[in-house]
């Protein structure tokens, strides 16, 4: 007799939404990061900010903000993972999905593949924290204790 204690359905439906929605979490938190960074420094708000490639380097104070954003933002996409998507087993399939979807908006934008170093040490970097830290705060509350107790008490 097989067991279905956590049995998994495959719901396209569901993977699909919970793409988008990672994707609303990725962007939407992106942009109030990076307008957090522009507050600090007055410069400009842009898209080039987000999906250029050449912003984002360690020589210039703009880039090295604009990567202190995008790092902020794996941390807030990691609560997202735990939040909405439940399952240490699929964090770093979602985490892989939002940022290879970032990639192919900046290679829209920019009409050509990333060159520069920075921009994939960047984004290996967030991927790596976004995966692990939505992975532990997953796992923390798949294994909760399963209270045994928790119904009322019959004096047999």
């Amino acid at each position: 007799m097989a067991s279905n204690f956590r049995s998994y359905i495959w719901d396209p439906l569901l993977i699909v939404c919970q793409i988008v929605l990672m994707q609303c979490i990725y962007y939407s938190f992106l942009g109030l990061w990076m307008a957090g960074v522009d507050s600090l420094v007055q410069s400009s708000k842009s898209l080039d900010q987000i999906f250029s490639y050449e912003v984002l380097g360690f020589a210039t104070m703009q880039g090295r903000l604009s990567m202190m954003a995008f790092i902020l933002n794996s941390l807030t996409c990691a609560v997202g993972l735990w939040f909405f998507i439940r399952r240490g087993k699929q964090c770093l399939d979602f985490t892989v999905t939002v940022h290879f979807f970032h990639m192919i908006g900046c290679w829209i934008y920019n009409s050509h593949l990333p060159s520069a170093l920075s921009w994939w040490l960047v984004n290996v970097a967030c991927m790596a924290l976004m995966a692990v830290i939505g992975e532990y705060l997953c796992m923390r509350t798949e294994l909760r204790a399963i209270p045994v107790n928790s119904g009322p008490k019959s004096n047999l």
